[in-house]
């Protein structure tokens, strides 16, 4: 474990989701925070919830969702760079681990229209990669990062082993996001200051942090935010 100047704010993390009571096993999920160079500095893609959610209703945050059973054999022009799989692998299978970062990259384009991918001729599939292959584009996974993985506490309304990945927006096919599906009523880059200043939940203002820091040193342990015996933990993996 290693320590790092990004603090997390636990007492509002209980706050953005209150403890309501049941016993849920987390879901896979998967986060893509897209970055790039603005005129103040460093920027990034956030949507806000469409009110009337059961979970984080009107909060910003990164697009992402849970896992679905396409994204185990979805098709990518790429893989993973070699250092994220290592660091993957700790964790879980590869074939999980590629999983995940491919349904970071398709709840992306769903939320956002945006696509992570290089071009390539259009396909016709069935599922939840109907629309991303129909446009021409094969996922770019050569172009993710793994930074961060949180597992929202138990009692919750909605549980998630949630993996944070980032990309750079120089990877994207094009550079404005679309109206998506509409599960963000909002979608906007934000300078990395004013993202942290807006409604965010914890876990969202903990992962801009790391961003922040990442961003001067790609190289820092990976955090891994969690609860244990009703206390939150954070580990730091190099």
């Amino acid at each position: 474990m290693t320590a790092t100047s990004n603090p997390f704010d636990a007492a509002r993390d209980l706050a953005d989701a209150p403890r309501v009571g049941g016993r849920q096993r987390p879901k896979d999920a998967a986060t893509l925070i897209l970055t790039r160079r603005g005129a103040s500095g460093a920027e990034v893609l956030m949507g806000r919830r469409a009110p009337g959610h059961v979970f984080m209703a009107s909060k910003w945050v990164f697009p992402g969702g849970r896992i679905e059973r396409a994204d185990h054999a979805a098709a990518a022009a790429n893989d993973l760079p070699p250092a994220e799989i290592r660091r993957l692998a700790r964790e879980i299978t590869l074939r999980r681990a590629r999983a995940l970062a491919l349904a970071a990259v398709r709840e992306t384009f769903e939320e956002t229209g945006l696509l992570l991918a290089e071009p390539a001729p259009t396909a016709s599939v069935a599922g939840p990669w109907r629309e991303f292959r129909a446009v021409g584009a094969l996922p770019d996974l050569a172009a993710l990062s793994y930074i961060a993985r949180a597992v929202t506490p138990p009692g919750r309304t909605r549980r998630f082993d949630a993996r944070f990945f980032m990309a750079d927006a120089s990877a994207l096919l094009h550079p404005e996001p679309t109206a998506g599906s509409g599960e963000l009523d909002e979608i906007a880059w934000l300078p990395l200051d004013k993202a942290r200043a807006v409604d965010v939940p914890a876990i969202t203002r903990f992962v801009l942090g790391e961003v922040a820091e990442r961003l001067a040193a790609p190289d820092r342990p990976l955090p891994f935010v969690r609860m244990v015996r009703g206390r939150h933990v954070i580990e730091h993996l190099n």
